[in-house]
């Protein structure tokens, strides 16, 4: 078991954050079923849609991993120690095993987020994706969008907003744009 950093560790406080979207102190499956829903609305997808339902099925998916590997005392619901714990214990190896479960996320938060089809998000579709999936405000999300932009067209692609997931989790400079990905990160 590898302790985590203590920013990885004030990181990993701010996303069970994000994963609990009733505020009640545990992340359970009820609360991935809820932020898919409110994407799909967001972007004005009905809950059947192709991709909300792409979408739901690798949240769900993802539930049911966390729930494996961090429900220690199987009450159907993770606390944030048992979060981190499942981070200690390796939930994540390596930046290529990350990669390789993440990228499908990715892509059907694109599939819902990128109304134009471009394959890049605008500001406003950032904030939106961002508000309506872990209720990330209005203001630091306009703020997260301008540290991801790192080529400064105004957009960011996938390519981006990977390399800035990828730093959230295996990088230690709180000057990386991963470092801002949920916003700013309570004072340690």
């Amino acid at each position: 078991m590898v302790k985590p950093s203590t920013f990885l560790d004030r990181k990993l406080s701010r996303r069970f954050s994000t994963y609990d979207t009733d505020g009640d102190g545990f992340i359970e499956r009820a609360d991935f079923e809820t932020s898919v829903a409110r994407l799909g609305e967001a972007f004005g997808h009905g809950a059947d849609s192709g991709p909300v339902a792409r979408l739901r099925e690798l949240s769900l998916g993802l539930w049911d991993h966390l729930a494996r590997v961090a429900d220690a005392d199987k009450d159907g619901r993770i606390s944030e120690a048992e979060y981190k714990a499942a981070f200690a214990a390796g939930l994540l190896e390596t930046p290529k095993s990350f990669d390789e479960g993440y990228i499908p996320f990715l892509d059907a938060i694109m599939d819902i987020a990128d109304a134009d089809g471009d394959g890049k998000l605008t500001r406003e579709e950032q904030v939106r994706w961002t508000g309506a999936l872990m209720n990330l405000p209005e203001a630091d999300a306009r703020e997260v969008f301008g540290r991801l932009d790192r080529n400064a067209d105004g957009a960011i692609d996938r390519d981006e907003l990977l390399a800035a997931i990828r730093e959230f989790y295996f990088s230690d400079d709180p000057h990386s744009a991963g470092s801002w990905l949920l916003g700013p990160l309570d004072p340690s």
